[in-house]
């Protein structure tokens, strides 16, 4: 997911039930991961509040308190929802605790891994990050998905043309771009369809094409 969500628009859940739509169950077992604002209380607070009015079961990782089990804990879940924030800082804390090994199994288990901006990024080779203060930049991610990925290509005013910037040096590959609202769907690592929770929010494909950028915009599917 681009931007947008529960912690934003907790009046539109129409992103949070399609995701909880693609469980393998109906009454799915969701597990919020905040590691990207450090395990923020209000925003783990806003995921309890949103997905308690959902059909589901909602939990939390902490892996900045007292840590339970992980491999019991993320085995056991059908979706996990990645929070957004500082990718960098969230992907060094789960190395250290071996969190990708996991997420993978689990994965390839079934589970839905979901996220939005920090948490839709970090499943790419690269994504557009603001994790350092001062100019966006490219940040090597976990690599399960193909080529590179930016969120808020319209929530925020520099999105847009950094990424072209970057896309038209070579100093990111092929990208993804997702507007505030829209949100990428792959399953086994191919995109399936682009669906959106609000009007005009979209998709696009920014690629390389001599020393230029060309954006194509992505067919969507609105929701609700």
């Amino acid at each position: 997911m681009g931007g947008g969500g529960f912690a934003s628009q907790p009046e539109n859940p129409a992103l949070e039930l399609y995701i909880l739509a693609q469980a393998r169950r109906r009454n799915p077992s969701v597990c919020f991961v905040g590691t990207a604002t450090g395990d923020a209380p209000t925003y783990v607070a806003k995921f309890y509040a949103a997905f308690a009015k959902l059909r589901c079961w909602p939990t939390h990782l902490p892996l900045f308190e007292r840590t339970p089990k992980l491999e019991e804990t993320i085995l056991a879940q059908d979706v996990i929802y990645v929070g957004g924030g500082n990718t960098k800082s969230m992907l060094g804390v789960w190395r250290e605790w071996q969190l990708p090994k996991l997420l993978r199994q689990a994965w390839n288990r079934g589970t839905v891994l979901a996220g939005i901006s920090a948490g839709a990024i970090c499943w790419f080779e690269t994504g557009v990050t603001d994790s350092w203060a001062g100019r966006l930049a490219p940040l090597r991610c976990l690599g399960w998905l193909p080529g590179a990925c930016c969120p808020h290509y319209d929530g925020e005013v520099e999105r847009r043309p950094a990424t072209r910037e970057m896309v038209a040096r070579g100093v990111l590959p092929e990208t993804l771009a997702l507007e505030d609202g829209a949100a990428a769907h792959f399953v086994d690592g191919k995109l399936l369809r682009i669906v959106t929770a609000r009007p005009n929010a979209g998709g696009y494909r920014v690629r390389r094409e001599g020393r230029k950028f060309v954006e194509t915009p992505l067919a969507v599917m609105r929701l609700g």
